[in-house]
């Protein structure tokens, strides 16, 4: 701190001694010293005493100055008043654009020049301030390039733009004889302690403001839903306040807490397909811009999290950003990953907090809400009783003029010969004593001069009839304030009622509540890259080009890696990371999969029992490790697989011959294991030495079916909910797919599987739903009706016929369809043809040619509405069949004795 910073000034501008005011310091601080302590103290010189030396404690100067700048900045600049919802600067600025107001637009260099007059700081920040009031589009009237909140771009210089107050401004902020006044900073002039404002204005605006040690940020709200909420209080009734934002979009207030801070909400762009390929972002989150947004995109895609070709900015007046995706991407999870990792999504927290009571206060935005609600009401009950005084008072004065002219008063001998001021009101004084009772108040020296300056020719025009008519009308005027003071609350409400009426239409909710699902990162990041192992030095990663492939990955992703000797753990993929040798299985680790069911069969230390056991990994701590066998050293794992849907396949097990042993093998299906905690021994499969374990035959899934979903965008099967839901799948279930040139085949649901682009239908296979097709054949010429089932096979076949040219009219499979031929050319004038096809043709097999439709010229063929339905869906049958694969078991063809003699073989080799 410099010297000059502790010397005062007098009136005339000279430096006055201070080292009074020091040691008064230093004695509130218990601190008086001649020698200064380098670390706790600094020292000063005073000015004219050079061999003079004081000290001050830190202390002090944190305790008074440091807490008078914090309390400066937090109640004259930072933290609006709970009364007005305003700012400092922003209450100046209204109030010198009110006292500039003459209904025509003024330069906005001349509104900041004439607020420096109330504000102190600088006309940047008044620049600035103005700016944002009038991008609420609530207060001010703009004229000009005011700048755009949807792409960040600022305003124009304060010379080129004009506002004006607003009408809404004018009606519910200012009233002079309701205002509290105080002087300005520099005691020249008056403002406003704060604005009569008869509006929640704070919560409609919003607010944010960073002070010293505190914060405050009140999110904004809509225009209507604040009056209702208005009228729901003073009624008593229940109410609830959700934030809405200039920029639209979505917003999640399951967390909002009532603004109160701790609370938070999550906002959300609005984003639409334009095709397969495009995005349409139209609406964007609340404090962000297309330029931060497009940004974010950007930074998403060079980070591998999402896959796009450009972005386009095509905004004007409304928000239109497209975002082009690169092939083979799936735009339903390119949704999700731009809300998981862009600004698409943001999370905002709100903190409530106002200065009331000349103290800042954290409160609810409802608190808000009824303080302002009940402010309103006192400012117009004030306003009501101003008014009413103001109209007793004319109406004083009309009755007092009346009986002062019709009684000639004025010309009373004793008035004209009254030898001073004092006498002649003396004389009207007594002459108004036989009024007086009927008077509202007293009759005072004042008024009596006021009848005294009424001038002659206004008492020769004075009209009995026309007074009366005006006393008549103060009093009916005086009886209904009296009725709106005796039912303010009812004024109050109706109040709000016309503000909503008169100003509502401009302001309709922008911003949709919903509830937001969660995504899942790992879910939707695009698998950016390539997991590989070098299992001889024991190393995974993502830079082992050379190595061996092992999956698809993101560099978000978490590694699972079992172990021969039973442990397992969960890492972070990473370019290069050694993790031991002796690896068993590794692949991407997926939190809380139940579906993902690993089967093993371990042996407890080095001669012990062999158990079997079953179990999901839902959950871990990364880095730590964990043991599936017992924990005994010398255990190993004898067998292995992990089951993405939870299979259970049957095993054959080989023991080591020994004396007396008469069981040397048999089969065991995992089927009847139940699944358990991963941390549970397990079942004893057997007590004897196990040779060797292989897969006797695939199993079913024992989890029950499996929700499929078939994205049309990429093509693809999918788990996650995304594109046409397929049903629920079984292991046996199969996915028939028909294409457009009439060709089907079935598959599995197995999410590798790959589709061609022009699919026509794809659904669940039912080998008894019967299918009914118009189809025209090149052959013949002749338009066809067939019913036929599909067989289900991998190869692709044609239920069009051999010809390429034959086309596919219409494809059905309702039960019993009816089918509209219309017919064209010279025989348009016949009535269209209506045929059951049930009725019209057998089921037959898909190779049939089916039964020609008619020889006359058929111009489109439709399908109405059936008049017929299937019964309910009768169980099916289950099959009997095992599905045993014998290519499996490599010792399928073998006998005991042969098994016997190679076990004996090889245990000789060693």
């Amino acid at each position: 701190m410099r010297p000059e910073d502790i010397t005062e000034q007098d009136e005339n501008g000279k430096i006055k001694d201070t080292e009074g005011q020091l040691a008064a310091d230093e004695n509130r601080n218990e601190t008086v010293e001649t020698e200064v302590s380098q670390e706790t103290h600094s020292e000063y010189k005073i000015p004219g005493k050079s061999e003079s030396r004081v000290s001050y404690h830190l202390s002090g100067m944190y305790q008074d100055w440091f807490l008078d700048y914090a309390s400066y900045v937090i109640l004259e600049r930072a933290v609006p008043h709970i009364n007005d919802g305003l700012k400092p600067v922003q209450r100046r600025i209204l109030h010198s654009m009110k006292r500039l107001d003459d209904g025509r637009y003024n330069k906005v260099a001349n509104i900041v020049g004439h607020t420096m007059q109330f504000h102190p700081h600088g006309d940047a920040s008044i620049g600035d301030a103005l700016v944002q009031l009038g991008q609420k589009d609530l207060l001010i009237d703009c004229q000009g390039n005011w700048g755009n909140i949807l792409t960040g771009d600022g305003a124009a210089a304060p010379r080129y733009i004009e506002a004006r107050l607003s009408k809404f401004a004018l009606e519910t902020v200012f009233n002079p004889k309701t205002t509290l006044w105080q002087l300005s900073y520099d005691g020249r002039n008056k403002e406003p302690v704060t604005l009569p404002v008869k509006f929640p204005l704070l919560l409609a605006q919003g607010v944010e403001g960073i002070a010293v040690g505190l914060s405050s940020k009140i999110l904004p709200h809509n225009f209507n839903e604040l009056l209702d909420a208005s009228v729901a209080y003073l009624r008593g009734e229940e109410f609830t306040l959700y934030p809405d934002f200039q920029t639209g979009g979505y917003i999640d207030v399951s967390k909002y807490n009532d603004g109160e801070r701790g609370g938070s909400v999550k906002v959300r762009a609005k984003i639409t397909k334009l095709d397969n390929k495009t995005l349409v972002i139209s609406e964007i989150p609340y404090g962000k811009t297309t330029s931060t947004l497009i940004e974010s995109i950007l930074k998403a895609n060079d980070k591998g999290k999402i896959k796009i070709k450009k972005v386009d900015d095509n905004t004007a007046r409304n928000v239109e950003i497209l975002v082009h995706l690169a092939p083979g991407v799936s735009s339903d999870k390119t949704i999700d990953a731009l809300y998981a990792f862009t600004d698409c999504e943001i999370s905002i927290s709100p903190n409530c907090c106002v200065i009331m009571d000349n103290k800042p206060h954290f409160l609810t935005v409802s608190d808000v809400l009824k303080h302002s609600t009940d402010d309103t009401l006192h400012l117009l009950r004030t306003e009501l009783e101003i008014q009413k005084g103001e109209l007793e008072e004319s109406l004083f004065f009309a009755s007092l003029e009346k009986i002062f002219i019709e009684e000639r008063i004025y010309k009373d001998k004793e008035f004209e010969e009254a030898k001073d001021m004092d006498e002649a009101i003396a004389h009207i004084d007594r002459r108004l004593d036989l009024f007086k009772p009927h008077f509202i108040r007293e009759v005072t020296r004042e008024d009596i001069l006021k009848l005294m300056e009424i001038k002659m020719g206004r008492i020769l025009k004075f009209n009995t009839d026309k007074c009366n008519a005006t006393i008549a009308q103060y009093k009916e005027d005086i009886a209904k304030i009296d009725d709106h003071l005796a039912h303010i609350v009812d004024y109050t409400a109706d109040w709000f009622m016309m503000l909503k009426e008169k100003y509502g239409k401009n302001y309709p909710r922008m911003t949709e509540v919903r509830n937001f699902d969660t995504i899942e990162a790992t879910k939707v990041v695009e698998a950016n890259e390539k997991l590989y192992i070098n299992r001889a030095e024991g190393f995974i990663g993502t830079g082992l080009k050379k190595d061996e492939f092992v999956c698809n990955c993101s560099d978000i992703d978490d590694i699972i890696l079992f172990y021969r000797n039973g442990t397992y753990k969960v890492v972070k993929v990473s370019e290069k990371m050694f993790v031991g040798r002796d690896i068993l299985y590794l692949n991407v680790f997926k939190r809380n999969d139940n579906r993902t069911i690993y089967n093993v069969i371990y042996r407890d230390g080095k001669v012990g029992y062999n158990y079997i056991k079953r179990f999901a990994v839902t959950g871990v701590t990364r880095d730590k490790e964990y043991d599936i066998t017992k924990g005994t050293e010398g255990s190993r794992i004898l067998y292995f697989s992990a089951n993405t849907n939870g299979e259970a396949e049957t095993v054959k097990v080989i023991l080591k011959p020994k004396p007396r042993q008469k069981l040397l093998v048999f089969e065991k299906d995992f089927s009847t294991i139940a699944i358990k905690g991963r941390g549970s021994m397990g079942n004893i499969l057997t007590k004897a030495d196990v040779h060797k374990i292989s897969l006797k035959q695939k199993g079913s899934s024992t989890l029950g079916g499996r929700m499929v979903w078939f994205d049309r965008d990429v093509l693809r099967l999918n788990y996650d909910g995304r594109g046409e839901e397929l049903g629920e799948f079984q292991s046996d279930d199969l996915i028939l797919v028909i294409l457009q040139n009439g060709d089907f085949y079935t598959t599995n649901f197995d999410l590798s599987n790959h589709y061609e682009p022009d699919i026509l239908n794809i659904e669940k296979y039912d080998a008894n739903k019967v299918w009914t097709a118009a189809l025209y054949d090149a052959d013949q010429k002749y338009y066809y009706l067939k019913r036929f089932q599909l067989e289900a096979g991998s190869r692709k076949q044609n239920f069009l016929g051999e010809n390429p040219k034959s086309r596919l009219m219409l494809l059905t499979d309702e039960a019993y369809p009816r089918i509209e031929a219309v017919f064209g050319g010279h025989d348009a004038f016949r009535e269209p043809l209506v045929l059951d096809a049930e009725e019209f043709i057998a089921v037959k097999g898909f190779k049939a040619k089916g039964k020609r439709i008619s020889t006359f010229d058929i111009e489109t063929i439709n399908e109405l509405d059936p008049v017929r339905f299937a019964p309910a869906e009768q169980p099916q049958e289950q099959n009997d069949d095992d599905g045993e694969d014998p290519d499996l078991d490599p010792d399928a063809d073998k006998s005991n004795s042969d098994i016997i003699d190679e076990i004996t073989g090889q245990m000789k080799l060693f």
